[in-house]
């Protein structure tokens, strides 16, 4: 034991033991009293079922966590890092193949032990309260899809750095920073057009009232909008959403079909001004900048850990490598990881605000997306009294209470 084994486990069970007590406080937040803001669009019984969706997937979280770490502290402590290493190096094979070996195994085992809490939260949870539109074959394809598309793109990152790491001396870090960065930004380009439509079909916007009104709105912002689509959400869920991704000419905004079959024109306008609010405040390029920057730290401090004797110790490994070196850094960095998402948690609801903000400015109808915000909530089941503490670790939006209370007050400024 040395003190690369308890700071790693310390910040494993610690983090483990934080994320719980915000979900137990999370749990103990939800009011039986449905807030004034949304008796309007909240009946009584819907409210009590939001608050019971609420109760089923915390539990099921915690469960699901805790077996994951209970699983992973087994295997670490019974040297299973070590007799998978051995057994791989007896194989006789190449560096490179060991290590796409090592973390293939890895991955494909962890998906197999946690398959079953995938599916009873698709099939039981889901289902039970009527999201769930996943069929058993849907099912199946999207975990085939996932498997095939990340051995190939996953495969191809860790070649390339296993590379580096191997022979590329004491610059490999940065050669490893830059070939990531670039693989990321290529992917923000292909992904709306090559790997999106793996998973979903995206139909563009049929003319009529709500394309003329948008497309009405984006000329107004000065936003050159070519691409808009419906995505068949619904082949999965019930639960509505958009989202805007990509650059260039490959940039899109995606409408859940979901979405659409439940808002009013105005509605729907403003929520894709929430999005194009995004783009015109530079959020995703703000975001990929800070990926970036996050990810020359973790390549720098990787660079010295790589091959740190201790760290293999603390594991119970015998021999040094790199692909090995790789894995257990990452566990070494979760301290450090969790810190910066709270960061980047932070930044994103300053974000949110923003696009809110903006669209509320620029259709000059702040309404509009209040009611589209209630509506969702609605159709989500969203949670409406999240604990401080559980938004301040894990919300990408701010509460919908506060945006709306945002919204208000921001809309009493904005002249008509």
């Amino acid at each position: 034991m040395n003190i690369y084994f308890y700071i790693i486990l310390i910040s494993l069970v610690g983090i483990h033991i934080l994320d719980s007590l915000s979900l137990w406080m999370n749990l103990s937040f939800l009011s039986p009293d449905l807030p004034e803001e949304f008796k309007d669009v909240y009946s009584r019984s819907e409210y009590m079922r939001s608050q019971k969706y609420t109760r089923e997937q915390t539990l099921f979280e915690i469960i699901s966590s805790t077996f994951d770490l209970f699983i992973l502290l087994i295997f670490w402590f019974l040297g299973g890092f070590n007799s998978l290493d051995i057994w791989i190096r007896n194989s006789g094979y190449h560096p490179i193949i060991n290590g796409l070996l090592y973390a293939g195994i890895l991955i494909i085992a962890k998906q197999i032990i946690t398959l079953p809490f995938d599916i009873y939260s698709t099939f039981v949870i889901e289902e039970k309260f009527g999201f769930n539109k996943t069929t058993v074959r849907t099912f199946i394809l999207d975990r085939i899809k996932m498997l095939l598309l990340s051995s190939i793109l996953g495969g191809l990152i860790l070649v390339s750095l296993l590379f580096f790491f191997e022979w590329a001396g004491a610059f490999a870090w940065l050669y490893g920073w830059g070939f990531v960065t670039v693989f990321t930004i290529i992917l923000q380009f292909i992904a709306p057009t090559y790997i999106l439509p793996i998973f979903n079909k995206f139909t563009p916007l049929a003319d009529g009232e709500l394309k003329t009104s948008i497309m009405h709105y984006a000329d107004s912002v000065q936003f050159p909008l070519q691409g808009l689509f419906v995505m068949d959400g619904s082949k999965r869920s019930s639960k509505s959403n958009a989202f805007f991704t990509g650059f260039g000419k490959n940039k899109r905004i995606a409408l859940f079909d979901t979405l659409i079959s439940k808002h009013t024109t105005g509605e729907l306008v403003s929520i894709l001004a929430h999005e194009i609010g995004h783009y015109k405040k530079k959020h995703v390029q703000k975001n990929i900048i800070i990926s970036i920057a996050e990810m020359g730290i973790f390549f720098f401090l990787l660079s010295f850990f790589i091959s740190q004797p201790k760290i293999f110790d603390a594991f119970f490994i015998k021999n040094i490598s790199t692909y090995a070196g790789l894995l257990l850094f990452m566990m070494l960095y979760t301290p450090i990881s969790f810190i910066l998402s709270i960061l980047t948690q932070i930044l994103s609801r300053l974000h949110e605000y923003e696009a809110d903000n903006f669209a509320a400015q620029t259709t000059n109808d702040s309404q509009a997306l209040i009611n589209s915000l209630k509506q969702l909530a609605v159709t989500n089941l969203s949670n409406l009294t999240p604990h401080p503490f559980y938004v301040f670790l894990h919300y990408s939006h701010p509460p919908l209470l506060q945006r709306i209370l945002n919204l208000r007050k921001y809309g009493t400024g904005i002249k008509t």
